[in-house]
């Protein structure tokens, strides 16, 4: 762990659309998916596995890079903060529930809303749900993460609203007005943004928790041409048995 220096703030959220990044290309670069219980540095909860939530895994996966990243972030930690990962590659049917539930909630609670407005609410704290290979939801890349922070005993700390909460207060520079007067979830925001930035992460600015690399996202928030994630998924020995047994002429 590092010893405490003071943390910059959290810049204003500039504007986002969820079009804007479909358009850039992908050229995957073949990094395979690491699970991260196999890491002594991380603490892992893989957050939809604990609440039950159907067909989430029960293991964080991610990219190569961004393996060696969230390492590098540990690094950067004031004595006694850990870094957590709540989620890394997911599946698409859990990316599918996410989004429908949520809709279906914003529905029941806002009967008079057009469906369309609804969309683009819901889409302010969960991804589109997507399987298009030119434009896939950025969790199936396994260049997304969502992260927050613990102490030493593995007791999570306030970041100003619960990870996945519905409210204003998750957009990641919320807590940067004038108006929020609780110091210590404010700081612990900008410990995280801080050292994940400065590995080469980039943010999605309506919630403080997700964090990309490789994937379209980052590409778009960093400029860049290409993105080097596309759609991947972890090991399938029955697939992998498949392909094999074809490919090497077993019988």
């Amino acid at each position: 762990m590092s010893s405490y220096r003071p943390q910059n703030q959290i810049p204003p959220s500039n504007d986002f659309s969820w079009d804007n990044y479909r358009q850039i290309a992908i050229e995957d670069n073949g990094e395979v998916l690491i699970p991260l219980s196999t890491s002594n540095r991380l603490v892992t909860y893989p957050f939809y596995a604990k609440m039950g939530i159907a067909n989430a895994i029960p293991e964080c996966f991610v990219r190569e890079s961004v393996f060696d990243k969230l390492h590098q972030v540990t690094r950067l930690m004031p004595s006694g903060v850990r870094l957590v990962v709540l989620d890394g590659w997911r599946p698409f049917s859990v990316q599918q529930y996410l989004f429908d539930t949520l809709i279906n909630i914003l529905k029941k609670s806002f009967p008079n809303h057009a469906e369309s407005y609804l969309h683009e609410k819901a889409k302010s704290l969960v991804s589109p749900p997507s399987t298009d290979v030119k434009a896939p939801s950025p969790h199936l890349t396994g260049g997304s993460v969502d992260v927050t922070l613990c102490d030493e005993m593995g007791r999570f700390l306030d970041m100003g609203t619960h990870f996945d909460e519905a409210s204003q207060y998750s957009w990641t520079d919320a807590l940067e007005t004038p108006s929020w007067n609780n110091k210590g979830p404010q700081e612990n925001r900008r410990i995280l943004y801080n050292a994940m930035i400065e590995v080469g992460f980039t943010n999605l600015p309506s919630e403080w928790w997700h964090y990309d690399f490789g994937n379209q996202l980052w590409a778009y928030r960093t400029g860049s041409k290409k993105a080097i994630y596309g759609v991947t998924r972890p090991r399938d020995i029955l697939k992998q048995w498949e392909s094999e047994i074809i490919d090497n002429g077993f019988i």
